[in-house]
């Protein structure tokens, strides 16, 4: 099984690159390759190139085409970032619009119906969180979350859900003692 971890956070030094070094190291020699999107200097903007894309279900801009084979290669994928207003961060964001574009992530079928592009994908996700996770149950954040990334995004493409492990209580440093066990479980799931 062959992973891609992609990591959308701009300092190479943040909590959120620990958890992706410590997934990518895991994980056995050679079955693993990381996106740092920061790094890489991936743009996110979604671009007349990218919406010509979009109309015609094809006619992918070189980095995005390049985006599709990197993610064609793997069997899961492993989205490490940081919660950032209560979602992922624009980085991330844009790598989604842009990448899982019509043609390939998805298309329009019969009656206008969707067609699921990504059934053969496991998506696993990590976000990093702030904040403790009393305070996402309490103000509903976990299940924003939830609707907005797992359904809106990944059942739209019919990627096949994996783990989505929370790593809560990060700027405070509570985070850092379950790194080990979403890890342990994470990996688990990519060799199952």
């Amino acid at each position: 099984m062959s992973s891609l971890l992609v990591v959308a956070h701009p300092d190479p030094r943040s909590f959120t690159h620990h958890v992706a070094d410590r997934l990518a190291a895991a994980l056995p020699a050679g079955e693993a390759e990381v996106a740092d999107l920061a790094a890489e200097g991936f743009d996110p903007r979604f671009t007349l190139a990218d919406r010509h894309a979009y109309a015609v279900a094809g006619e992918y801009p070189a980095d995005v085409a390049a985006e599709m084979a990197r993610i064609d290669r793997a069997d899961h994928l492993v989205l490490v970032f940081p919660v950032f207003w209560w979602s992922m961060p624009a980085l991330l964001k844009g790598w989604i619009d842009r990448v899982f574009a019509n043609g390939w992530a998805f298309g329009v079928g019969e009656g206008g119906g969707i067609r699921p592009g990504l059934g053969r994908l496991t998506v696993h996700l990590v976000p990093v969180a702030g904040s403790d996770a009393a305070l996402y149950e309490r103000r509903g954040y976990d299940r924003a979350f939830a609707t907005q990334i797992e359904t809106g995004i990944l059942d739209y493409c019919g990627v096949r859900r994996g783990r989505t492990e929370f790593l809560y209580d990060a700027d405070a440093g509570g985070a850092a003692a379950d790194v080990d066990a979403v890890v342990a479980r994470i990996t688990a799931a990519v060799r199952a």
